[in-house]
């Protein structure tokens, strides 16, 4: 990235930038009740970005769950935009858990530590400070590049992106392409032995799974509890629960993760088995539990509840489920999915959003693989599923089509996937830095 010392340096800016956002409380808990407003952090974000000149508009949802949408000009109008999206929200965190204060933005040991500093308030930062720098230096992109901070991504994005996507269409119209979160991150490879050479393979995100929140419901008669009852709604639930937790779906390998399972397994110079995926799996280190959960579909309950006195068998008992399903396998999850619970209980949608899945190709592919092995000689950009969602199952209902592209370059030893909604969230700041080199040179690219 090209400097100008009458200007403050991006890769520093890019630091105070994360540490500022983390300081906003921004806990999503599902509830717009009981949820944090992203307001006032939209509204800093609108004030760096009107710092260097650029307009920005702000649209809420509902009292407090804002929403920021802004627009570069590129020089040449006829091509499609870019869409860059980040979310403001963050699950909460429980400080008691932490060995820092979780929105104190602090750094230490070489980090940034605090909520969002990996899911995503890295990536704002990033996106911010290379915009403006290019604002403070004159430089215009070659084509639209639509800059979209988001309410309520943690909570499937109603407050947020689909309410853009709904109600201000107009705000992202032309846009062609987007890039978001979970994917350009790095993954440290030793290379086959005798080789003497390491790969990083940098993860970039070309689909991802479906959202299939569930409600399972059981029902039957109440009564005392010190009477024998042979129908009783809790023992339904909970034998229900417990068949689905503990059930492993088939081994279903999607384009998207059997090019990643491919890419990988070459560099690490071992065989794979497409009938035994797991066994390649086992040896990918922190990053299996995010792969492992991309060879089938899930379901893992999440909640319980039922009734409301120790001596009183109620009526009703629910559980909630987090299914995630494979591109073109909702149907079929959901019919398994009630399979396994039997016909006692009852199965209905809490949230349903389809898979998001593109391919690997292209000229915006090609700039990300560029602009990574620019900044890191040993990168190896690989296409791969995500096994969560993002924004992006909002913004490719437009017709837009969508990349997990945040770069990061990680140490070796850090295990990124647990610090996704995890404890001591945490993001490097030579990770940070090197992804604001990055985003600059692909963008300059797109």
């Amino acid at each position: 990235m090209a400097q100008d010392s009458s200007h403050p340096n991006p890769e520093a800016e890019v630091v105070e930038l994360c540490r500022a956002l983390i300081q906003f409380d921004t806990s999503n808990t599902g509830d717009p009740q009981t949820s944090a407003p992203e307001r006032p952090a939209a509204e800093w974000v609108a004030a760096q970005l009107a710092e260097v000149g650029i307009d920005s508009q702000l649209r809420e949802s509902v009292p407090g769950r804002a929403s920021l949408v802004a627009r570069l000009p590129g020089t040449d109008p006829e091509r499609g935009a870019l869409l860059v999206h980040g979310h403001l929200d963050v699950v909460p965190a429980d400080p008691a858990e932490w060995s820092v204060p979780p929105f104190a933005g602090e750094v230490h040991d070489g980090f940034v530590w605090g909520r969002g500093a990996v899911d995503m308030k890295d990536f704002d930062a990033m996106v911010l400070a290379v915009v403006r720098h290019w604002a403070r230096t004159g430089y215009q992109p070659p084509r639209d590049i639509v800059l979209a901070f988001t309410a309520d991504e943690e909570a499937g994005g109603r407050y947020g992106a689909h309410f853009l996507v709904e109600q201000h269409p107009e705000l992202l119209a032309g846009c062609t392409e987007a890039i978001g979160e979970v994917g350009g991150y790095s993954f440290s490879v030793d290379g086959p032995a005798g080789a003497g050479t390491d790969q990083r393979l940098y993860l970039v995100q070309i689909a991802e799974k479906g959202i299939e929140w569930l409600r399972l419901t059981a029902t039957g008669p109440p009564g005392h509890g010190s009477m024998l009852h042979d129908d009783n709604a809790v023992t339904t639930i909970a034998e229900a629960v417990a068949r689905l937790g503990r059930h492993r779906f088939p081994v279903e390998l999607t384009p998207a993760v059997t090019a990643f399972l491919t890419h990988a397994s070459d560099a690490l110079g071992v065989e794979w088995d497409r009938a035994d995926p797991d066994a390649l799996i086992a040896k990918l280190g922190s990053i299996a539990p995010i792969i492992g959960a991309t060879i089938r579909n899930t379901a893992n309950p999440t909640r319980l509840h039922a009734g409301y006195k120790e001596n009183v068998i109620p009526g009703q008992a629910w559980a909630t489920v987090d299914a995630r399903s494979l591109p073109g396998r909702s149907e079929q999850l959901l019919a398994q999915v009630r399979e396994l619970v039997g016909p006692e209980v009852t199965v209905e949608y809490v949230q349903h959003q389809p898979a998001v899945e593109t391919t690997f190709d292209g000229p915006l592919v090609a700039a990300m693989g560029a602009a990574l092995r620019a900044e890191d000689p040993a990168a190896r950009a690989v296409p791969y599923l995500l096994s969560a969602g993002t924004d992006a199952k909002a913004f490719a209902r437009l017709g837009v089509r969508c990349f997990g592209f945040a770069p990061l370059r990680l140490p070796p030893d850090l295990n990124f996937a647990s610090l996704f909604h995890g404890v001591d969230e945490r993001v490097p700041v030579e990770g940070l830095q090197f992804g604001v080199r990055v985003l600059d040179r692909f963008l300059r690219m797109s």
